[in-house]
């Protein structure tokens, strides 16, 4: 036999041999236990002082779609091996630069969402974390001038986090 031929054999082996022993699947940089297929995301109530009426819908759907766009997890309406909950806790505008004239220049649109995360395969992974972004807008324009274009951004990057934190703690 050709030597190289037995070390690419060899080579082929030992991948194959390490590909089976690892007990994650990686989609895209995911990581997610093998024995984990189901998650059930509930919806996020806006418990925040101030409510944007479309918030709590278009955050929970942002997130359902990142996980069955980004993972081979199934979605499903209760008992998933995964399960997401929580609520809206926090959205509120608020200036940030002071301008000389007693106004400001920049206000800032904040969304921090409270999330809930259970393992039905391991209870020591359990955990709940808040999620917090913000963006900035012109002060020349209202809140409600800049809600459809920020509220789709914040509540992808907040879904973006959650992934992120479920997907690469393994």
């Amino acid at each position: 036999m050709n030597k190289k031929f037995v070390i690419a054999g060899f080579t082929v082996l030992v991948l194959f041999a390490c590909m089976s022993a690892t007990c994650n699947v990686s989609l895209s940089g995911a990581k997610i236990p093998i024995d984990v297929k189901t998650i059930t995301i509930n919806y996020f109530p806006n418990q925040a002082a101030l409510v944007a009426p479309v918030l709590s819908q278009t955050f929970t759907e942002l997130l359902k779609d990142k996980f069955l766009r980004e993972s081979d997890l199934t979605l499903t309406d209760n008992g998933g091996d995964w399960e997401i909950s929580g609520a809206v806790v926090r959205y509120e505008s608020t200036p940030i630069s002071p301008t000389g004239n007693e106004t400001t220049a920049l206000n800032r649109l904040s969304i921090t969402i409270k999330v809930d995360f259970i393992s039905r395969k391991n209870e020591a992974e359990n955990w709940n974390q808040t999620f917090m972004r913000f963006e900035d807008f012109e002060s020349s324009k209202t809140l409600s001038q800049v809600e459809g274009e920020l509220l789709p951004k914040l509540s992808d990057q907040i879904a973006d986090d959650i992934y992120q934190k479920l997907t690469q703690n393994w």
